[in-house]
């Protein structure tokens, strides 16, 4: 998957944080730390800095939600951040997002604390972010 597939995926999925551009990935995908996790309909992209792990995003194609997509992504990610060597993995998710808080939750994360007024929606509201974290398997 290209980081213009990556783009493409990532603003069908997301308003809110905005969607990231082709070059944003690319330039994620160039660091060092940076890997990406593909599916047919979907990725997760994160990262390990020393022993911690950051979910940076996780989307899925609309046509392929409920169908354990998110579930099977999630499950790759934490893998391969224990084989990394993460001891801790977190993500931030908007406080108003259900069915993505429902996902973390049921892989183990938990609400460890919140960024008021965090992400910018395109009427120019804001919506916090909550961080969600977990030990690593």
């Amino acid at each position: 998957m290209t980081p213009g597939d990556l783009a493409r995926i990532h603003a069908a999925a997301f308003t809110v944080p905005r969607p990231w551009s082709e070059t944003e990935f690319a330039d994620l995908l160039a660091r060092g730390d940076t890997f990406v996790i593909v599916e047919a309909a979907g990725f997760v992209l994160g990262r390990v800095i020393a022993d911690e792990a950051e979910l940076l995003t996780i989307a899925v194609e609309a046509t392929a939600r409920r169908r354990g997509t998110g579930r099977n992504l999630l499950a790759a990610f934490l893998d391969e951040v224990a084989r990394r060597g993460a001891a801790v993995a977190f993500l931030e998710v908007s406080a108003d997002n259900e069915a993505a808080i429902a996902l973390y939750r049921s892989g183990g994360f938990e609400v460890s604390g919140r960024r008021r007024g965090y992400y910018v929606r395109f009427d120019g509201t804001r919506t916090d972010a909550l961080v969600m974290s977990r030990q690593t398997p």
